[in-house]
């Protein structure tokens, strides 16, 4: 989804910005660019089940639909191919199954989660945004202040807004994305929107650009309609 503590606040806007280039892949508390915390090892309450180690801490994996995601509670459900999952960082979230979660530390907001395909060439990124809105928050990323990809290149920047929900869609190319494969150009949609919780949060979808663009943008959208934030009310048939 804000003296000296408007210049520490400014580090950690640039650090939030370019997190979406610098994640690399499943070091978790390895990766510590931005800070030296690690993760949590308290469970919440499950909509899904995510491994978990000998001791009860969480452990990167592969994530796992429970029975409870398809039944009652959430009778209409996801489309087709796509499963409910409750992420230790306090949201829920829609996804195909079998991909592995990640995690690095953020300076501002929850942790940097990356969800990646078996094959690694498709991942969704979910963090929390410090800016005071979404169009702010890309102002600064598209800005000469904050370092691009290699190959970056802006396709197109949409303003949604239908009075109950407010975000900001950027679309663009890079040809390499830091700590992934290389499958040739990455075709990417962001998108950072106020939650119900009143926080700013962006949802991420990567891809390569060769297979064509409707796989991430369906990737984008499922996930934002069946996204909940941590302490947000949500409709159990996802949002609108």
């Amino acid at each position: 989804m804000w003296s000296a503590l408007i210049g520490a606040a400014v580090v950690g806007v640039a650090v939030t910005l370019v997190l979406t280039f610098l994640v690399g892949p499943g070091d978790d508390d390895k990766d510590n660019r931005t800070t030296t915390a690690r993760e949590s090892t308290a469970s919440p309450t499950p909509v899904t089940s995510e491994p978990t180690d000998a001791a009860g801490a969480p452990t990167e994996g592969t994530v796992s639909p429970s029975a409870s995601a398809s039944v009652s509670a959430f009778a209409s459900g996801p489309p087709v191919g796509y499963a409910l999952y409750a992420d230790r960082e306090g949201f829920r979230i829609a996804l195909p199954p079998g991909w592995t979660r990640t995690t690095v530390a953020s300076l501002y907001g929850i942790r940097v989660v990356n969800y990646r395909s078996p094959d690694r060439t498709h991942r969704i990124q979910v963090y929390q945004v410090s800016e005071s809105s979404p169009a702010k928050s890309f102002d600064l990323f598209l800005s000469d202040e904050t370092a691009k990809a290699p190959g970056f290149t802006e396709l197109r920047r949409q303003t949604l807004d239908n009075g109950t929900f407010t975000a900001t869609r950027l679309e663009y190319l890079a040809d390499s994305i830091r700590g992934e494969p290389d499958p040739g150009t990455w075709h990417v949609y962001d998108e950072r929107f106020v939650a119900s919780d009143s926080n700013i949060y962006a949802i991420a979808a990567y891809g390569p650009d060769s297979d064509g663009r409707a796989d991430e943008l369906e990737l984008l959208t499922t996930a934002l309609a069946w996204f909940c934030p941590p302490r947000g009310t949500c409709d159990e048939v996802g949002q609108d």
